[in-house]
C-alpha cells in the first residue's frame, strides 16, 4: 500500500510564544526549589574530618546544639526523657539481636563535659559505642594555567 507523500518543510518564523512560557514555567519551579526557601532545622557546625570509616550496625543519632540542648528524632528532647528513649530503642536491638552505635551530631562549640555526659547517658543506656559524626574537609581545586599570584 503506498501513502501519499504530503508532508512539507516549514520555512516560517517560529512563534515565540511556546518557548516563553516553558522558559516561565521552569523558572517558577526553581524559584520555588530553591535555597529562599527556609528550610527548618537546628544549625549544628560539625567538625571537619578525612578518612575516616563509617558504622555497619544500626545507628541511633542524638545532636547536641552549642547551648547544650539534646535532639533525637527530629525533637528537642530533655537529658531524662533521652535516657528513657535510648534504653527502649536498645532492649528493641538486643531482642533482634543487634548491637546499636550512637552518633553523636556535636556542633564544634560544645565542651567536653557535654560530650562526656552524653556519652555517660549512652553507657547507662546499655549503648557501648559512641561515634562524632564529622564532615568532609573542603579542598580547593588547582586549575591548570591559573596561579594565584
Amino acid at each position: 500500500m503506498r501513502y501519499p507523500r504530503n508532508a512539507k518543510i516549514f520555512r516560517g518564523q517560529l512563534d515565540a510564544a511556546p518557548f516563553a512560557g516553558v522558559f516561565f514555567s521552569l523558572l517558577l519551579f526553581i524559584l520555588l526549589n530553591s535555597t529562599l526557601v527556609f528550610t527548618p532545622g537546628v544549625l549544628i557546625d560539625l567538625a571537619q574530618a578525612e578518612d575516616l570509616p563509617g558504622i555497619a550496625n544500626p545507628s541511633l543519632v542524638v545532636a547536641l546544639d552549642a547551648k547544650g540542648r539534646y535532639y533525637f528524632r527530629n525533637r528537642e528532647i530533655t537529658e531524662h526523657d533521652l535516657r528513657l528513649e535510648l534504653r527502649g530503642a536498645v532492649h528493641t536491638a538486643k531482642s533482634n539481636n543487634e548491637e546499636l552505635v550512637l552518633v553523636a551530631l556535636l556542633d564544634q562549640q560544645v565542651d567536653s563535659q557535654a560530650i562526656v555526659r552524653l556519652a555517660e547517658l549512652a553507657r547507662k543506656s546499655g549503648i557501648s559505642q559512641l561515634l562524632q559524626a564529622t564532615r568532609p574537609r573542603i579542598q580547593a581545586i588547582a586549575i591548570p594555567g591559573l596561579s594565584n599570584e
